[in-house]
């Protein structure tokens, strides 16, 4: 017998290890309840009851039985009843995933209200101001979530009594404007639905949750979920609460707080205040909120005992904490608390104080930082003088520097994104229908709300530039313009300059400079909290990572800056970009050569470049391995555009002989798909003497770094091999040179041979392969070409945004591997090439090798290296960490 399934549970009956069931809010009130906080009581209806509904349309059949019990409970423990008319017992209903998703979902306050109870509602609290300002809320917000209506009527009525009243608040508006708009809102909602405001609370109640059910597949969410890689299948609890009002007077008033700041990490509390209001004016930024700060003036005892709250919250969960709070009458309440969303600054900030703090270790520490924050960091920021003259100031959100043309609505931030624009969406305040254009927007910018309001909460989980709060702004969307405090009209398509580390914004574009994180990592100097804060992380990781980190480098310059950003070596260094610039000439001439004597020459005369270039790079990674690959693309790809050559020749009145060879040339070597061509191992098959070129100027660089002393470790790499009988020749071919190198020199040689793996048929016969190979280094850029049979450039300029957009990809496989299919192949390839030759090294050089969610597959498919850009070796570094404590993790797990 299966036990039966419970729908519906008391704050009382949960904890916080129940969130996959409870939601991420709904476990927070419960564990709040537990741990003995000021909560106002309350009912959680289970993500399993929204399952079911999405699933079939209908409620779970118990449902109505056990909220209805949930409800009678709640009544019995407040002492009310809900909606009576006398003293009613209201309630509020709130949306509560497992993950937190911002705004994405709707809440619905005051569900009970109707025209009998609003009348015993103002009796009871002694203000009938306060009782229609809550009831013409409810019929605002259950209007326009549950009933469709669109939430613009009403704030179009707002603002015509507002202008009637000369108030530029809705807080201003008094209670005979109040009792009209409530009747006008009614009137909207007969209107557009053609049914009356529901008056029965059951009613009200029920169709509030089934409207927080729908809402877990609205446009907004599906976006900020596809956007988070939140799964689609978790739906959503629904949280029903004994309302407490902060609206009552001057001695109530609702905020959000932070144990610490979120956008910088900095310790102590942060965040907004409203006096005499409800807790979504606060997170909607519609009115400008006072400094957490000022409450302890305004009621010295509910801030103590808040501070109380927000330690014992931060000791319980060890993290950085996001509160909500009520204060009614002089009474404080919880209503909400999550582990909070910040920046890449303030997740390295906080992760480290609280391990010096000793509330949580190492590696702790760690897994609460990644690769993608740290690459956030090292972006560059603005470079400002003394005499630059910002447009306004506003609240630093979320820090970063971030340029782009102005746009006023999430459609035009897109439609520009689209089409390659950078932009910045510009809003009095968001919703959550901004998320698109939020996505879209290199930044955000508002002229209300705090550190708390949606935009910054939102902004601040996606990595965005956010300013909020510029209130000497007055953004005006109808004329697609702002105008500043002075007189200044940006009106949209101008550029502005958002910095929002400084809370600052400026016209035009400013200059940018190197990041300061980016700078103590190159030169190891610590230049205050945060490059402390990330060189301990990464010093931990590098501490218990297995996996090396090296670098895709191809000149000195580059190696030299890997290896300060702590690359292990080179896993890719590419030769095809030694031979552009002034060289393309010779390679010219050892295409258009006749005779065997004329491509010696040509070759020839590359041999000291190339052994010029190999020596900087091995002298840069001194003791360090050098993986440098032989000429990889096919030859054309250095001679003139053939369209470019014929014109040349067609309008010129003496045909230059040179030109007409050249292309002969083009034409006689130009192929419809060169990428699946004559390049690679075939090249240096077919072109005599290209190869043993390359393999000479390796071996005599690391002769000259031996006599000058150094540690050269190079390795020569065979690309695109797609048969053993290819590696074979070449590998045999390679050790000819390397043996004529050390015997003209009377050096010994160890240059470890090995190939790319790039091709699905070499993952396939890799056992075959390995027996010839010392290493293989995966192409996963190409191996995911061919494995998916598409090229990059066309598919990501024609249908990949459509892929994207329908999931047919959650995420491009040319940035996160596709595990399934090529990361497949790596560990088919890994594990039969390590079957035949147990000291067979593997390694990745394909951009993957950046990719923090790659990383951590690489890491479990057992690797030995991960290879990538220079900018993305501290990231990789981290990550490598992180995958190795998630290993540990995982084991431990299945014990």
């Amino acid at each position: 017998m299966t036990k039966p399934t419970k729908f519906v549970y008391g704050f009382a009956e949960g904890s916080r290890d129940m969130a996959a069931l409870l939601g991420g809010k709904g476990a927070g009130l419960a564990e709040m309840t537990r741990i003995g906080l000021p909560v106002p009581p309350g009912f959680t209806v289970t993500t399993e009851a929204c399952k079911v509904y999405l699933r079939t349309g209908e409620e779970p059949p118990d449902l109505g039985v056990e909220a209805a019990r949930a409800l009678a409970d709640l009544e019995h423990a407040m002492g009310r009843t809900l909606g009576a008319p006398d003293n009613p017992l209201l309630v509020s209903v709130r949306s509560g995933a497992r993950f937190s998703m911002p705004g994405m979902m709707d809440t619905i306050l005051d569900i009970g209200l109707n025209d009998r109870s609003v009348t015993g509602l103002a009796k009871a609290s002694g203000q009938e101001r306060f009782a229609w300002d809550s009831y013409r809320r409810l019929i605002q917000m259950f209007g326009h979530t549950v009933m469709g209506v669109d939430g613009d009527l009403f704030e179009e009525a707002i603002a015509a009594h507002k202008a009637r009243r000369a108030v530029a608040d809705d807080h201003l508006l008094d209670t005979g404007e109040l009792v009209l708009l409530t009747e006008e809102f009614k009137a909207v909602i007969r209107k557009e639905t053609g049914e009356d405001f529901p008056q029965d609370p059951a009613d009200q109640l029920s169709r509030a949750i089934r409207a927080v059910f729908d809402s877990w597949n609205t446009e907004r969410a599906r976006v900020y979920r596809h956007r988070e890689h939140i799964p689609e299948d978790l739906g959503t609890a629904v949280n029903v609460q004994a309302m407490v009002f902060g609206n009552l007077g001057s001695d109530s008033g609702t905020g959000v707080a932070f144990t610490r700041d979120p956008a910088t990490g900095e310790g102590g509390r942060y965040g907004d205040y409203l006096p005499d209001a409800q807790g979504e004016d606060v997170v909607a930024g519609v009115r400008d909120a006072l400094p957490l700060a000022e409450l302890e003036k305004l009621d010295p005892r509910a801030y103590a005992e808040l501070g109380d709250h927000l330690h014992t919250l931060e000791d319980h969960y060890r993290d950085l904490c996001d509160v909500e709070f009520t204060v009614e009458r002089g009474k404080l309440w919880i209503l909400q608390t999550r582990i909070g969303k910040r920046t890449a600054e303030a997740a390295f900030r906080i992760a480290h104080d609280l391990r010096e703090e000793k509330a949580i270790t190492a590696d702790e520490a760690l897994t609460r930082v990644d690769g993608a924050e740290l690459t956030r960091l090292m972006f560059p920021r603005f470079e400002t003088r003394a005499t630059d003259v910002p447009l306004a100031h506003g609240v630093p959100a979320s820090p970063g520097a971030a340029v782009g043309a102005v746009v006023f609505d999430s459609a035009e931030a897109v439609r520009r994104a689209a089409a390659g624009e950078r932009t910045v969406l510009v809003r009095r305040e968001t919703t959550p229908d901004d998320l698109p254009g939020m996505i879209a927007a290199q930044a955000v910018l508002t002229s209300r709300g705090g550190k708390t309001s949606h935009a910054a909460v939102v902004a601040r989980g996606m990595g965005k530039v956010c300013v909020c709060g510029a209130e000497s702004l007055t953004v005006d969307t109808l004329a697609r313009q702002l105008t500043t405090e002075s007189g200044v009209v940006v009106r949209e398509g101008e550029t502005v300059s958002v910095d929002g580390t400084a809370g600052t914004v400026h016209l035009g574009e400013l200059p940018l400079t190197a990041s300061d994180v980016g700078h103590a990592l190159e030169t190891g100097a610590s230049t205050g909290p945060l490059t402390e804060a990330v060189q301990g992380a990464l010093a931990h990781a590098d501490a218990v990572r297995r996996l090396e980190v090296r670098a895709n480098a191809d000149t000195p310059e580059d190696a030299a800056r890997a290896r300060a950003l702590g690359a292990q070596g080179i896993g890719l260094c590419r030769t095809e970009h030694m031979f552009l610039g002034e060289r393309r000439a010779l390679v010219e001439a050892m295409i258009l050569a006749r005779d065997e004597t004329a491509r010696e020459k040509a070759l020839a005369a590359l041999l000291p470049l190339q052994r010029a270039d190999f020596t900087g790079i091995l002298e840069a990674m001194d003791g360090l391995p050098v993986t440098i690959r032989l000429l990889d693309p096919p030859l054309h790809e250095f001679l003139p555009d053939r369209t470019e050559l014929a014109v040349r020749l067609a309008s010129a009145v003496h045909p230059d002989v040179h030109d007409r060879e050249l292309l002969d040339a083009v034409e006689r070597m130009h192929e419809q798909n060169p990428m699946l061509g004559l390049r690679g191992v075939r090249l240096g098959l077919a072109v005599p003497g290209l190869m043993a070129m390359q393999v000479r100027a390796v071996a005599e660089a690391v002769v000259r770094r031996v006599r000058d002393g150094g540690r050269p470790r190079a390795e020569i790499m065979i690309p695109l091999v797609g048969t053993v009988e290819e590696l074979r020749l070449a590998r045999t071919e390679a050790e000819r040179v390397l043996a004529e190198v050390a015997a003209e020199t009377g050096e010994a040689l160890d240059c470890p041979i090995g190939t790319m793996i790039e091709l699905p048929r070499a993952a396939l016969t890799a056992g075959r392969i390995a027996e010839f190979a010392d290493f293989f280094s995966f192409g996963t850029n190409d191996l995911t070409q061919t494995t998916w049979g598409l090229s990059r450039d066309d598919a990501e300029a024609s249908f990949f945004p459509l892929y994207l957009e329908k999931e047919v990809f959650g995420v491009s496989p040319f940035e996160t591997i596709d595990q399934e299919g090529v990361g497949r192949l790596v560990q088919l390839a890994t594990e039969a090439g390590r079957a035949v030759n147990s000291r067979l090294e593997t390694g990745v050089c394909g951009e993957h090798g950046g990719d923090p969610e790659s990383i951590h597959f690489f890491h479990r498919v057992g690797l030995d290296y991960v290879s990538c850009s220079p900018f993305r070796i501290p990231a990789a570094r981290l990550e490598s960490g992180r995958a190795a404590l998630a290993d540990t993790t995982a084991i431990s797990d299945s014990r």
